[in-house]
């Protein structure tokens, strides 16, 4: 009988040794270790092709972006046109889906083509959810690194620049797809900016930076080259000799002030903090917010100081395990799974899917929007069901065989399982 709880040295999402974290070994040339201790959040990083896993054909190519435009039915946001900083009014290359799709927005491949013959830079926005390789590869990216995972493409034609020094509020891998080119990097002007503190904030201090300080990073990217840039650092880009694509792989890092942020949504359950403050108050008088700062920052910090662990992960977990989608789910081909259920079927946990396990009567799945609660007696089957490997009904700890079939169909029912595929 297969051991009780996950196998210590693996991962609870893939099912991988925890030590091999492929998607991240793609991205970062370093030892893991090694970024994560030095880098992570504070340095720029090159990683060049020769001491990466091969180039990134496997995950988009400029044949991948063409199929996108002219194919896919595409729609605004999922794409953004810039040249030099400015971006293209979406009714410059959108239109009428035609006969039998009434969209008014969708993308016209003929007007994306006769921008970007004229040096126009092509955003494919949100690939994790419209490119089926981008879309495996940040479900396991995101699972790897704890934070959600965006994937833009940027394609821009020889010798074109889209977008002008700037900083991103997320961590970003910048991955060379095709062509060559140009990265400028520097120190950032605002270290480590919040979602709500955008470089514009700081227009003019970007443009001086770039101008007058030494880069970090002043090198050319070309295909299988990684780029880590952490949220803040300064960066532009030119394409040289030819079309250049490359995959920004953005992470949403979870902070610190996030943290805060739920504390302070906890303090909403504090009657005293939410009494209506006097009639004809003046926010904007010191001498009136004077009045009443003292007793609110005195029954702040008391709720604060008074908050659990539980209370605050039970509001993060609400807050970031949907940021990212678990791997995509077949609706048809899974609900004839689940008809045809029967001891010997082999099953797997969602891969992505984000959860944690809590052993008690009842034991309590919890899943990013909401709790599923089983008998005490099926903990053993519900740790080996949620360790990543293959399993069959049969074969699983503590519960007889029709008590097998229950749980392993209540499970794919809430899509927390899936079938296996031969």
């Amino acid at each position: 009988m297969p051991e009780a709880g996950p196998p210590p040295d693996r991962h609870p999402a893939s099912g991988r040794p925890a030590s091999d974290r492929p998607a991240l070994r793609r991205c970062v040339a370093a030892d893991l270790d090694e970024f994560s201790s030095s880098y992570w959040g504070s340095q720029a990083l090159l990683s060049p092709a020769e001491e990466l896993e091969g180039p990134f054909d496997d995950l988009f190519t400029l044949q991948a972006a063409d199929e996108l435009l002219s194919q896919r039915g595409l729609r605004t946001p999922f794409l953004r046109i810039a040249k030099n900083g400015e971006v293209v009014g979406d009714g410059q290359f959108t239109g009428a889906g035609g006969v039998g799709a009434e969209i008014a927005d969708q993308v016209r491949d003929d007007k994306v083509a006769a921008l970007f013959a004229s040096g126009h830079t092509v955003v494919l926005q949100a690939l994790h959810r419209t490119w089926p390789p981008l879309v495996d590869f940040a479900t396991q990216l995101s699972s790897e690194a704890g934070h959600p995972v965006q994937i833009n493409a940027y394609i821009t034609p020889a010798e074109s620049q889209g977008f002008s020094a700037h900083y991103d509020v997320h961590d970003v891998f910048v991955l060379q797809v095709a062509g060559e080119k140009h990265w400028t990097v520097h120190e950032p002007v605002h270290v480590d900016p919040l979602r709500n503190q955008p470089w514009t904030d700081h227009s003019s201090a970007v443009a001086a930076a770039a101008r007058d300080k030494a880069p970090v990073i002043d090198a050319v990217l070309r295909p299988g080259d990684a780029l880590y840039l952490p949220r803040g650092f300064l960066h532009s880009a030119k394409a040289l000799g030819g079309v250049s694509a490359h995959l920004t792989v953005g992470l949403h890092t979870m902070t610190r002030y996030l943290l805060v942020q739920e504390l302070a949504n906890l303090a909403a359950d504090e009657a005293e903090l939410r009494t209506a403050l006097p009639l004809g108050f003046d926010p904007g008088d010191p001498a009136q917010v004077a009045k009443v700062l003292g007793k609110v920052s005195s029954l702040f910090a008391e709720k604060i100081q008074t908050a659990s662990a539980d209370e605050l992960a039970a509001r993060l977990r609400r807050r970031t395990w949907s940021g990212n989608r678990p791997a995509p789910l077949p609706p048809l081909a899974h609900a004839a799974a689940i008809a045809a259920l029967a001891p010997g079927t082999a099953v797997r946990l969602r891969a992505g899917l984000r959860y944690r396990l809590v052993e008690g009567d009842p034991v309590r799945l919890q899943l990013p929007d909401r709790t599923i609660s089983l008998p005490a007696a099926t903990y053993d089957a519900l740790a080996r069901l949620l360790s990543g490997d293959e399993l069959k009904v049969g074969e699983l700890p503590g519960l007889d065989e029709a008590d097998q079939v229950v749980v392993v169909r209540r499970l794919m029912t809430e899509a927390v399982l899936i079938a296996s595929t031969p």
